[in-house]
């Protein structure tokens, strides 16, 4: 099975069309150039548009209706990343809406019509709180077809076994700067699990290779001056990726990864939580003191990228039960750490499984633990969103991963004037000395990627 641009944007229609171009053929083997080109951005506003129509509508509420709830939604985001033409006048947007009760739903439309004029023909919930309801399967004809999750394969589900090789690409759109200004940013490196050649860069600026120390990781800084405003940074790298099975590993001194991080603490309070829910596995081997610990985040936190996520603060998980990957991996490295099993954060991105290439929705974290004197590689994240796979990403993570670098608090020279790095996968820009966000796009295609005489900088 050949797979797709996304799953979800191809189950109305046999194959892709050729849309871009605008045009459809007639009977007569001519070209129809009445059909109007179509780009995400247009995508965007007809679905911001729907959205906005319903509310006011609705008295101030997006509502669908469950089998038992009548949900009042409000828009989080579109994923800018998966919009996308089915064909002509033949449309596909992926949603976030969050309902009055802190659920995050995620939602898809398929639309019809040109744009400025384009009307919703579905809407279906998809996924709640990170979790999906279903996922889609491709027929030998090319069509597409539901299947509950519980009889999905790994696949479907995001995981790729064995090697995956794929081209990625790291973007950064600098914002408006009235000042000279700083950025730094992870670059992979290869390691036993992936092999990571940088193909080209792109950098309006000066810039240069440093080295982190205390994990090993290579990060790449640059100067920019107020005339650079507007353009882009962009790394393309080619990777072969390995799934990652238990490890050992000569070189690192478990030890040090029971310490604490700024926002990974050691202390009585994660001592005593982590010592309640090992309890009766207190003289059991790690591996299932471990798996306790597993288990119990995957019970009680909720997936939602909603509040205060995305720090990677364990007193916050802790507290919330809510969060991103960041969440879910912090709260474990912090009980793991305070009873006394080694463990340590990696960051970088998850590589769609379901097709071929496009963007990505944003980075992607996980966590390891050591025990029985290997590595455990541990997603408790995508556990938690699919309970068929707990077994699998206790101790596995699929090849369709880009590590971009390891450990918290990272610390270079030059640095930032805001100190040591938090986590590593977005870049990090200051102007004038003052941090500024800036826009960052990832993508990928599983095409090989033809090295040209200029392809390196």
């Amino acid at each position: 099975m050949t797979r797709s641009l996304r799953i979800l944007t191809l189950i109305l229609t046999s194959f892709i069309l050729s849309c871009n171009s605008g045009s459809t053929e007639k009977e007569d083997g001519k070209l129809d150039n009445t059909v109007p080109t179509v780009v995400t951005a247009d995508i965007e506003a007809g679905i911001k548009a729907h959205i906005d129509e319903q509310v006011k509508k609705g008295g101030g509420y997006f509502h669908m209706k469950t089998a038992d709830k009548d949900l009042k939604l409000e828009l989080v985001r579109v994923h800018t990343e998966y919009l996308a033409n089915l064909g002509p006048r033949s449309h596909f947007a992926c949603v976030d809406l969050a309902d009055v009760s802190g659920d995050v739903y995620d939602v898809d439309f398929f639309l019809e019509g040109d744009p400025g004029e384009m009307n919703v023909t579905k809407t279906t919930l998809h996924k709640l709180n990170g979790k999906p309801f279903y996922t889609w399967k491709q027929h030998k004809d090319k069509t597409w077809h539901r299947v509950p999750v519980e009889a999905a394969s790994n696949e479907l589900l995001g995981v790729i076994e064995g090697v995956d090789t794929f081209e990625f690409r790291y973007e950064v759109t600098l914002p408006e700067m009235k000042d000279n200004a700083k950025m730094w940013v992870p670059v992979p490196g290869s390691n036993r699990f992936q092999t990571v050649e940088l193909r080209s860069i792109e950098v309006p600026g000066k810039h240069k290779m440093l080295e982190e120390k205390k994990y090993g990781n290579t990060i790449m800084y640059m100067e920019f001056s107020p005339e650079d405003s507007g353009k882009k940074v962009a790394l393309v790298y080619q990777v072969t990726s390995h799934e990652k099975n238990p490890y050992e590993e000569a070189t690192t001194n478990p030890g040090r990864y029971l310490e604490a991080n700024s926002l990974l603490p050691v202390d009585d309070r994660f001592r005593k939580l982590a010592d309640s829910i090992i309890a009766q596995k207190k003289d059991e081997n790690t591996l299932m003191q471990a798996r306790a610990l597993y288990d119990h985040i995957i019970d009680n936190m909720r997936y939602m990228k909603f509040g205060e996520f995305g720090t990677g603060d364990a007193v916050y998980a802790c507290d919330a039960l809510t969060g991103n990957c960041t969440e879910f991996h912090s709260l474990f490295i912090s009980l793991a750490r305070s009873a006394d099993i080694p463990a340590r954060f990696a960051i970088g991105a998850a590589i769609p499984a379901e097709r071929d290439e496009g963007g990505i929705d944003g980075y992607h974290c996980w966590a390891e633990f050591y025990a029985e004197g290997k590595w455990w590689p541990i997603d408790i994240s995508e556990a938690n969103k699919y309970t068929a796979l707990a077994t699998y990403y206790f101790g596995r993570n699929p090849a369709n991963r880009i590590e971009f670098s390891r450990g918290r608090d990272l610390k270079v020279e030059p640095g930032p004037n805001s100190g040591a790095i938090n986590f590593f996968a977005y870049p990090v820009l200051e102007v004038g000395g003052t941090p500024v966000a800036a826009a960052t796009f990832f993508s990928f295609n599983r095409k090989k990627m033809e090295l040209t005489a200029n392809s390196k900088s």
